[in-house]
């Protein structure tokens, strides 16, 4: 039986299951350029120079919005990667990769031919729709004729599926996820405090006392940011109800699109998303209260899992471990697990 090598390449995180060892390994999906295209850094090592590096050094992220933006630093970072991992030892491995819904054949074609062009010629190279691969990282079995609403919440997506016998019923792909939340309270910091403050801070904040609903007993969390008007850093305290007013809008965006897929949803699996309730995953899935808050909006109960983010890689390796899972997978050539 080959090796199979299984990757959910996130806006943040690449996610990277081997079979042979059985392990999954997280590294953060950065990249730090220099001379326009020698790859200097990767990974952690270049996620910790963002927002820090000077400016003969570019730091950015090779996916963006769910699709790969920039192809030949993506594909240089997993060929170093699986080289650092595998000692070199990577010779008759396969692969299967993880693969957003919603967007164009050009752009799942570019996430195979990323491993199926490369310098690691493997024989086989499979795709897997995310949702499905989500369903089989929750332990649920996609193959069954019973309707699973998921809900991946990312760093720049939001997927909203409905999952049935092996397929997609429904599924919408929104452009915003968790690095939109940031965004959000960078813009009202700096409008109410005159303060300026980087993506890592507002992660921070978001996390430390981010909050889907506003709370009785508000908290703080002290930050260090450019201020305004005089241009110096300064040290500030920033309570967590500023946090909740900051993300309230688009927490309720998301909640709005689940409650339209919900609506188109057919009877009889709206019956059955009721009877075992919404999964939500994703990174972003884990701000506090969020299922609560979908809960309140839809009515439905709400499943939460233990580690969110890893649930598409958990997917894609149960996927290849058994053989009955085998239509859940396809190459873009013949779309046939063989």
């Amino acid at each position: 039986m080959a090796n199979y090598i299984g990757f959910d390449l996130g806006t943040m995180n690449l996610k990277m299951f081997n079979r042979n060892s059985d392990e999954i390994i997280k590294i953060k999906n950065t990249v730090a350029i220099i001379k326009k295209n020698v790859l200097y850094a990767y990974g952690d090592d270049a996620y910790d120079m963002f927002e820090k590096a000077p400016e003969n050094i570019t730091v950015s992220f090779p996916i963006v919005n769910g699709v790969i933006a920039d192809y030949g630093n993506m594909q240089n970072m997993i060929i170093k990667f699986l080289d650092t991992q595998s000692r070199g030892r990577i010779k008759g491995t396969d692969y299967i990769v993880a693969v957003p819904t919603d967007i164009t054949e050009v752009e799942k074609k570019a996430f195979f031919d990323l491993l199926y062009k490369s310098k690691l010629k493997p024989k086989k190279v499979l795709l897997c729709d995310k949702p499905i691969a989500n369903a089989m990282g929750l332990g649920l079995d996609a193959n069954e004729p019973t309707g699973v609403m998921i809900v991946d919440i990312g760093s720049d997506t939001t997927e909203i599926s409905v999952v049935s016998l092996g397929g997609l019923v429904i599924t919408e792909l929104l452009h915003f996820g968790g690095s939109r939340l940031d965004e959000s309270i960078i813009s009202y910091i700096r409008r109410n405090d005159n303060l300026i403050i980087g993506q890592k801070t507002a992660m921070q904040l978001k996390e430390h006392i981010g909050n889907a609903f506003p709370e009785d007993e508000v908290t703080s969390y002290k930050v260090v940011g450019m201020n305004v008007v005089s241009g110096l850093p300064v040290e500030a305290e920033i309570t967590s109800d500023k946090i909740y007013n900051a993300t309230k809008d688009n927490l309720s965006s998301i909640c709005s699109s689940v409650r339209m897929v919900l609506e188109k949803t057919p009877p009889e699996i709206a019956r059955d998303i009721v009877k075992s309730g919404i999964y939500i995953t994703g990174g972003s899935s884990q701000y506090r209260n969020l299922d609560k808050l979908f809960e309140q909006i839809s009515g439905i109960k709400v499943n939460t899992c233990e580690h969110p983010e890893e649930t598409v890689v958990r997917g894609l390796a149960a996927i290849v471990s058994d053989p009955k899972y085998k239509n859940l997978a396809y190459t873009m050539k013949t779309k046939v697990f063989k």
